[in-house]
Parts: structure tokens; C-alpha cells; sequence
């Protein structure tokens, strides 16, 4: 039996297959279209995932939608209601959309589907679909099941319970109250781009000190001891305007939002360190008042929040739960895949499995590589490249790394969710003092402040970082190891890349300022060939830690082609590229017009 789960015109549409309860494919509609966070209805992923089953559209049992249209208009119109005539500039921004397609999605939906599927149409409720998607991959049987975001149809927070294959929400916080939309407002007034931004600031953060956060306590959210809160919505504009804060948000933070890639200064740093202390205030109350409730000995998370890999660090780091396990495409991408779980489970009754580990396989999902298609399109390019086995091509990658070189992957199924973790990556030497700026400057095109993250094999991965538990998906935030630091000498009136270039540990590359780190533990079941890459650069280097980052450039998704990741390889500083088993290095490379003008374009020194 096959269920696609669909999510789409909110934010990231994705789609997922699932058969007889298992995950086939699953992959966002960005990667296909190279439009970042597409919302629109996901007909190229949806393709992809009929292909990888090889089957088609009348094949389909049942489709799952991850929200529910209606409750979410009955909630913008009371919204817009309760403020007007204010919100009039909103409502009619945004009707269009509601009557073009939203409140019309079954006739979207079958159109998706060339009118071909005669399976049944299930809507779920948007964090019953989170909440699937956490529990139902997760490796417990029974747990405890927290969902975080800015909203979905009038939830903004739920905590739930997961026992064998039944879910049930049980206590729920409700727009206009929302830590997600507490934490894009302060996205906003930094000046990041509202749903895409918010890791920056949890990037900044560390920079600044909290000393804003008094006045968000006293004034923008009265926290409860487990963890609900309400906001005072006189600070807030997203209720009925087309921006995040009001004027009295203004003036209480001392002036107008900063404009976007203007010059950060210490404000910014301690707005962002305030808002991250907040958030994880929070979080935490709400993973101790989930346990209080529920009795469950382990808590899976979803929801946008969830991605904040800080407070995830610190809920694993208090040991409120024997073990944590976080939907690695937690925000609404990965609604396709919980709506799809909810309905085989839940609607259709049917038992779950739980084997010792999770389901998302690593939560390699997407598109495989094929060789001959590459090959191909590399001799149009008239590109000289190596042709070698997998174990060659490890050990070969394994010793550029070690040279200093730095090599883009473009290797096995691409990744559900928004980390590269080692199919779409860009790695290098973490235990490079200059790696982390040359990467950010020269090859990502980004701001000087973001944190690259590491990479570790998890038989190693407690003897450089604090970790509670193993973070196979880039999810938990650790401090480096004492063992491993260095103390820090140098001037404390760095700024920014300065303070980056301060070595602080052994793999400075990957220290953040704060000695911190957002780890990835890698198994050789769970990663294939990215374990031995890694574990030939242990061999070499006595060093089991490497510089992960995503296969990208600055403002686009994350490469799905050969053709977008050569594009990328040439129109960047990077040294080497492997596309499937074939590694091509830079020196040898024809010139790709229009390369340096690229580069010169995105300049950010």
C-alpha cells in the first residue's frame, strides 16, 4: 500500500512515499527548482518519489495533507477581524492565495496528480503531523512528543504522547502566542529574512550577552513554570501587518529594525544572545513539564523550534529523558512525512514496528547519482576528471582533505531536511586555523560570524565533544572537551571573523566562540561511504573531526544535480569535487564562463 504525504503554500512544500509503513522517498520541492523554501504545490517532488518506487499516480492509495486549510483561514479571518480595519493591507495581500488555491486544495492536489490518483484525501491537523513525524521514525516505542513552530492552524505548541502506533495530543498553547513567531520577530529586527534567518541568529548569539533579556520577560512574554506562555501583542505587528514588530517593539529595543545586510553591530549580538536565552527557557520547561505529564522515559521533538540545535543540546544535556530523538527535517517539510505515518498508523490502525534505531535511514532520502548521466554530462563540459571504486575514492578524499583541500560531495541519496550530512556536503580540515573564514568568504559567499559544524565518528565523538547522546543528525549543540581547548590570548575586543580566527581549540575550525559545537556522529551502518572518508582522515591524521557544511552558495538550496554542483565547484574557491565515483580537481578544470564575475558579485570582505 502507497501514501504520499504532501505539504505545500506555507513554507518548504516536500513530498513523501511511504509503502506498507516505511519511508521510500522523501524530498523538498527547493532542491528541484532552486528556489529556496518554494511553497509551491511540490509536483517536482512528488515526481521524484514516483519514480523512486517506480510507479504511478493511479497507484497511489492514499494522500495525506499536513494541514488543515480550513481551521488556518477560520484563524486569519478572525485574526484580521479582531484588528480591523488595521489588518485590511494584510487581508488583502494574502486573499488571493487563499481563493487562486488554498481553500481549493483537492482540486489542487488531484490536478498534481494529472487527475490519475482515485486513492482516498486524509487532512491533518498541521502538529498532529509534526508530532508523527518525530514519533513514529523515532526508536521508542512509548515517548513523550513535544512540537514547536510559529503556528499551524490556531496550535502553536503541543505536547503529545506516543505508545506502540496511537498519538495523542494532549495540552496545546494557541496563536497569537507563539515562541516561534517571539524568535522571527527578533529574526526580523536583526535583520534576517523572517523563516529562513533564524539560525543566524542562534549563530550570533554566542557573540553578544542576554542583556536584553529582562525587558522580553517584563514586557514581550510572561513565562509559566511549565513552560506556557502568553505575549502582549502591542509589541508584535504579525497579527494584522506585513512586518514582525510594532513601533512600541521599536521603542523599547531602542530603535527601528536593523536593514538587512547592513554592518552588525554588538546590539545585534546581545538581541540574538537574549532571544536564544528565552528560547531555551522555554524549551526546557516544556521538555521537564512533557516528562512531568506523560511519565515517558524518552521525548521526540518536531516543528520549526525543534531545529534550534541549542536548546536541543541543553534538554539532552539535563537528562530530563534517558534519550532524545528530533525529526531531522523538523519543520514543514517533514509535515509530508508525519502526514503520511499518521495516516497508515492512526487511520489506517496498523502496528508499528520499533528495531533499536530510527527509521529515516539516515535520512537519506532523496535522488541517487547515476553514474553513466554524469559521465555524460561531464564530457560536454569538456571536464577531465577520475573515474575510481568506492573504497579508492574514500581513501583518495580522505588524504585531499588532508592537504587542505577543500571538496564538495555529491555522493549517494541526497538528504531529507535542511542539514547536509555527508551526500551534499562541503568538508574540510577542522584542525585549519584559516578553514572556517575561507570557507565562509571564498566558497559559501556568507556572513563572516556563521559557525561551521563537525563532523566526528561517533567512537570518537565523546572525546571531543560533552555530549549526552550521539547527534546523527546534526541536531545537539555540545561543548568541545576541556581536553581539547585552548585558552584564549588574544585581544577580547575582537569582532566577528576575529573572534572566529582566535584559536580556541584543536579543531578551531568548528569551535564556536563559546567553545561550542553543533556535532554530527557518524556510524558506518548509518552513512556509508562519508564514515570511511572520515575514518581514513582518522587514520592519517590521528584526528577524527572534519568540517561539514552544506553542498550550496549563499540565498540558494542546497545542489540536487551533477549540473548544480559543478556550477557550483566552478563559480566557488572550492579545490575538488566528487560526483558520484568520479573526483574532478580545480587545477585541471577548463575555465566556466562567467565564473569570476560570479565570484566578484558575491563578495561579502
Amino acid at each position: 500500500m502507497y501514501i504520499l504525504g504532501i505539504s505545500a503554500f506555507y513554507h518548504d512544500s516536500a513530498a513523501c512515499l511511504v509503502r506498507d509503513g516505511r519511508i521510500i522517498a522523501a524530498a523538498q520541492e527547493e532542491r528541484f527548482t532552486r528556489v529556496k523554501h518554494d511553497a509551491r504545490f511540490p509536483i517536482h517532488a512528488i515526481q521524484y518519489c514516483m519514480e523512486e518506487a517506480a510507479i504511478r499516480f493511479n497507484q497511489i492509495d492514499h494522500v495525506a495533507y499536513y494541514d488543515k486549510p480550513f481551521q488556518t483561514f477560520d484563524r486569519l479571518l478572525e485574526t484580521w477581524l479582531s484588528f480591523a480595519p488595521v489588518g485590511y493591507r494584510s487581508f488583502m495581500t494574502a486573499l488571493p492565495v487563499w481563493l487562486h488555491e488554498k481553500l481549493f486544495l483537492p482540486r489542487e492536489i488531484d490536478k498534481g496528480l494529472n487527475k490519475e490518483c482515485e486513492g482516498s484525501l486524509y487532512f491533518m491537523r498541521h502538529h498532529q503531523s509534526h508530532a508523527a513525524s518525530a514519533f513514529y521514525p523515532s526508536p521508542y516505542s512509548e515517548a513523550a512528543v513535544l512540537t514547536i513552530d510559529g503556528v499551524g492552524e490556531w496550535s502553536t505548541t503541543t505536547i503529545g504522547i506516543g505508545q506502540n502506533h496511537r498519538l495523542k495530543l494532549l495540552k496545546e498553547i494557541r496563536f497569537p502566542h507563539s515562541l516561534g513567531l517571539l524568535y522571527s520577530a527578533f529574526t526580523y529586527y536583526t535583520g534576517f529574512r523572517v523563516n529562513s534567518g533564524e539560525y543566524k541568529v542562534m549563530g550570533l548569539a554566542p557573540y553578544g550577552r542576554p542583556l536584553y533579556y529582562d525587558k522580553i520577560v517584563n514586557h514581550l512574554i510572561d513565562i509559566k513554570e511549565d513552560g506556557s506562555f502568553w505575549m502582549d501583542m502591542d509589541y508584535f505587528n504579525y497579527c494584522q501587518g506585513l512586518t514582525m514588530t510594532s513601533s512600541a517593539f521599536h521603542d523599547l529595543f531602542g530603535g527601528p529594525p536593523r536593514k538587512p545586510e547592513s554592518e552588525l553591530t554588538q546590539r545585534e549580538m546581545d538581541l540574538a544572545a537574549s532571544v536564544q536565552k528565552v528560547c531555551e527557557e522555554v524549551m526546557l520547561k516544556l521538555a521537564r513539564h512533557a516528562k512531568k505529564i506523560t511519565g515517558a522515559e524518552h521525548l521526540t521533538m518536531a516543528g520549526g523550534c525543534a531545529l534550534n540545535c541549542v536548546a536541543n543540546g541543553l534538554i539532552s544535556k539535563e537528562k530530563i529523558f534517558k534519550g532524545l530523538f528530533v525529526q531531522p527535517a523538523a519543520g514543514d517539510a517533514g509535515g509530508s512525512l508525519g502526514a503520511a505515518l499518521l495516516t497508515w498508523h492512526e487511520v489506517l490502525e496498523n502496528p508499528r514496528t520499533v528495531s533499536g534505531s530510527d527509521s529515516m535511514r539516515g535520512s537519506y532520502l532523496g535522488p541517487l547519482p547515476d553514474n553513466e548521466a554524469i559521465k555524460i554530462f561531464l564530457k560536454s563540459k569538456n571536464a577531465p576528471y577520475e573515474q575510481l571504486s568506492s573504497d579508492e575514492l574514500a581513501v583518495r578524499v580522505a588524504g585531499l582533505v588532508a592537504d587542505g583541500n577543500v571538496v564538495g560531495l555529491f555522493h549517494g541519496r541526497m538528504e531529507f531536511g535542511p542539514r547536509a550530512l555527508g551526500a551534499r556536503s562541503i568538508i574540510g580540515d577542522a584542525r585549519n586555523t584559516t578553514m572556517q573564514s575561507t570557507m565562509n568568504l571564498k566558497i559559501k559567499f556568507r556572513e563572516s560570524f556563521r559557525p561551521f559544524a563537525p563532523v566526528v565518528l561517533e567512537e570518537c565523538a565523546h572525546e571531543y565533544f560533552d555530549l549526552a547522546e550521539n547527534s546523527p543528525y546534526m541536531l545537539l549543540v555540545a561543548p568541545v572537551q576541556e581536553s581539547h581547548r585552548r585558552p584564549v590570548t588574544s585581544s577580547t575586543n575582537a569582532f566577528g571573523i576575529e573572534k572566529l580566527n582566535q584559536v580556541r581549540s584543536d579543531i578551531p575550525a568548528v569551535t564556536h566562540v563559546d567553545y561550542s559545537a553543533r556535532v554530527q556522529t557518524l556510524t558506518k551502518e548509518r552513512n556509508g561511504f562519508f564514515y570511511d572518508v572520515v575514518k581514513d582522515f582518522y587514520r592519517r591524521t590521528g584526528c577524527p573531526v572534519m568540517i561539514n557544511t552544506s553542498f550550496n552558495i549563499r540565498g540558494e538550496p542546497i545542489v540536487n544535480t551533477a549540473e548544480d554542483a559543478y556550477r557550483c565547484f566552478m563559480y566557488t574557491d572550492m579545490d575538488v569535487l566528487v560526483l558520484e565515483n568520479c573526483l574532478l580537481l580545480k587545477e585541471k578544470q577548463p575555465a566556466l564562463a562567467g565564473a569570476e564575475e560570479y565570484k566578484k558579485n558575491f563578495k561579502l570582505d
